[in-house]
């Protein structure tokens, strides 16, 4: 029964890849015909990710090269003279092959014609952390370290580290511009940005060739890294005796001594609700941070993507899994895994949202179930060596997925629901299924998704 749950799988993944000039490049986002493909038939660079990883671990490298090289052809290389035009740097948010009088061609979204037109800042990130993990998979540098490349990873670092108007060493980014691609009001500094963020800069700082071309931008590299980790390090965490301290926060301080300084109001903090929610051993970083803003909603993709990039220290590490392993109801449940926690209800839903009748409370972004993040947390759970929380969501899984055709996400409090207006066969769900089993299995698989807390930034 085990073994027929992973061929179906197996199989299913190979239906989704996408072909150009004969050659494997991508995989569509699902498979399901029974809906109007809308932009489900395009290849999304986030949603590749946990395909190209159990394609690289089972040696199927070529696909994986062959779309690090034609995105690569697609990023926006010069500066455009119009500002409707994406920023250089720029990788697109999908694409799809297009015939025009015989011809094939790929066709890039910058996210001009996605649903809110907000630009996909997460997919150069989510780019240069898969160009990593078939370089370490591969042992095939000569890419990476190859001038096309070269130019690549530096125009992205350029894009990230340019002047703005922020006084923050983290990443100044509007909503919608990550996995959560609708308003679910996460502007600003989200947690989710600022874990892809870090991980991209220790890619550049591994994959750059140390030459007089890339002297600035690694020197600027090294400059943001030891400040983006204590800034998120200290002031995203959250645990009991942090929130002791935040709850007896005084506002209106000025200066550099200031405690409170960012002007949080304690009356916007929900204290009651997390004095009894956080368990006596667990933390975990808020969602996001700025001016009179502490988001503090658990927002499962960047806790889990900080632990894989060691932007977290050892300790928060344990807590964050301490978290998900005694609050298993409110973030497992009965699919893997809750996107954020808690929901937004009532007047917070209509505002933060725009009354979004997708992302009402307990569906899609706003405290939906994705199976997709089986996955991460399956190597968080390797990695912080907690295999127990990865058997058991596996198990769960795989329960449910292929009876129910491999749903895109779940609805409902405890995720038992699937999806609304969830897709059935949706490529990031079959695969992340198998990477996980794989990661689980495997312990050797962790070197293409985790950073090694020895080579990493350890500022107290």
């Amino acid at each position: 029964m085990e073994s027929d749950i992973y061929e179906t799988a197996w199989q299913k993944l190979l239906d989704s890849i996408i072909y150009y000039e004969d050659r494997p490049v991508g995989t569509v986002a699902a498979l399901d015909t029974e809906g109007e493909a809308v932009n489900y038939d395009q290849c999304f660079i986030r949603d590749f990710v946990p395909s190209a990883l159990i394609f690289l671990i089972k040696g199927k490298t070529e696909i994986v090269r062959f779309f690090l090289l034609q995105t690569l052809k697609l990023q926006i290389k010069e500066t455009q003279l119009d500002f409707l035009e994406p920023g250089r740097g720029l990788m697109p948010a999908s694409f799809k092959v297009v015939y025009v009088d015989e011809e094939e061609y790929l066709k890039a979204d910058f996210g001009d014609r996605a649903i809110g037109r907000v630009t996909p800042v997460d997919s150069c990130l989510w780019w240069l952390f898969l160009l990593r993990a078939y370089v370490i998979a591969t042992e095939q540098y000569c890419l990476a370290h190859s001038p096309e490349f070269q130019k690549g990873i530096r125009l992205i670092m350029e894009l990230c580290l340019s002047a703005r108007f922020d006084m923050y060493p983290t990443l100044l980014v509007p909503d919608g511009s990550s996995m959560i691609d609708r308003r679910m009001g996460i502007d600003g500094h989200p947690l989710e940005i600022q874990s892809l963020f870090y991980s991209a800069l220790l890619t550049a700082r591994q994959l750059l060739i140390p030459d007089r071309e890339n002297f600035k931008i690694l020197k600027a590299v090294e400059n943001r890294l030891e400040p983006l980790a204590a800034h998120i390090r200290h002031h995203y965490w959250l645990d009991i005796e942090r929130l002791n301290i935040i709850y007896r926060y005084k506002g209106e301080e000025y200066g550099e001594e200031a405690l409170n300084q960012f002007n949080i109001y304690s009356n916007s903090i929900p204290y009651a609700q997390l004095s009894e929610w956080l368990p006596e051993a667990g933390g975990y970083l808020v969602g996001n941070l700025g001016p009179s803003k502490l988001d503090c909603r658990f927002f499962s993709l960047g806790n889990l993507m900080a632990i894989l990039s060691s932007l977290t220290t050892k300790k928060q590490s344990q807590a964050i899994m301490n978290v998900i392993e005694q609050k298993w109801e409110d973030l497992i449940g009965y699919m893997p895994m809750k996107i954020c926690f808690p929901a937004l209800k009532n007047r917070d839903w209509e505002v933060l949202t725009g009354c979004d009748p997708k992302n009402r409370p307990w569906s899609y972004h706003n405290g939906g179930n994705w199976p997709v993040l089986l996955w991460m947390l399956a190597a968080a759970a390797q990695k912080t060596n907690r295999i127990e929380i990865a058997q058991k969501a596996i198990e769960i899984a795989a329960r449910r997925l292929k009876t129910d055709e491999w749903a895109e996400y779940y609805d409902g409090k405890n995720g038992r629901l699937i999806g609304k207006e969830a897709r059935k066969y949706q490529t990031w769900t079959i695969a992340s299924f198998l990477c996980a089993k794989e990661i689980l299995d495997n312990p050797q698989n962790m070197k293409i998704v985790s950073f090694d807390f020895n080579d990493l930034v350890e500022c107290s």
